[in-house]
């Protein structure tokens, strides 16, 4: 198949982490940086719905007690903050199930056709049934829009290729708390593994599908 090309018969359209605690819940600055690709994100939901295109949501839902969290000691924060006193202390709260902040986004709402995949990690597909509802539609093509980038939907990017998925990474619905390393996933690593496109270029290609 051409690069420019899908089958949208067997394209299936994921949404990483767009959830109210990442953009409604966050600071003005963010919600203003994020904006832009929350409504690339709508375009997107808009237009798989209109070609049967199925669309999945992965989404954080951890316990409120925080007991099923990665503890793992690393040398700084998400932040890149190094820990206080050298003592690591991942936090145990935030887009807990059932809250407010765990939903999806209004602006991109789940319909009951679609997808919700409670996530527990980084990568949308350990200990999810992802790769299970994918391979149940014969689906081998994802388009990949959400945040963070150098976190969950690299994570899931590589897990997709490793799996033998073609990727389709949309640049401009895709968000990240680092721009230099945004601009070195989109232009070195993903390349790659699959397809970088604009939204525009993935409409076109829907319609064409």
């Amino acid at each position: 198949m051409n690069v420019n090309e899908i089958d949208i018969r067997k394209t299936a359209l994921l949404f990483f982490d767009m959830l109210n605690i990442y953009y409604h819940g966050a600071t003005e600055e963010t919600k203003k940086r994020m904006h832009p690709v929350v409504s690339n994100a709508a375009r997107l939901c808009d237009a798989a719905r209109k070609a049967s295109i199925p669309i999945f949501y992965a989404k954080a839902n951890h316990r409120p007690d925080g007991l099923i969290r990665s503890m793992i000691v690393t040398d700084t924060d998400m932040r890149l903050h190094p820990w206080p006193r050298g003592e690591c202390n991942p936090p145990r709260h935030g887009a807990t199930e059932g809250s407010w902040e765990a939903e999806v986004i209004e602006e991109i709402r789940p319909q009951p056709e679609d997808y919700l995949i409670p996530k527990y990690r980084w990568n949308a597909f350990h200990q999810t049934y992802l790769d299970l509802a994918l391979r149940a539609r014969g689906l081998d093509t994802i388009i990949l829009s959400g945040g963070s980038v150098d976190v969950g939907v690299a994570s899931t990017a590589y897990a997709a290729r490793d799996l033998d998925y073609n990727l389709i990474i949309v640049r401009d619905a895709c968000s990240n708390s680092f721009d230099d390393s945004l601009a070195i996933f989109m232009d070195k690593v993903f390349p790659r593994m699959g397809r970088v496109r604009t939204t525009d270029q993935v409409l076109q290609m829907m319609r064409k599908g």
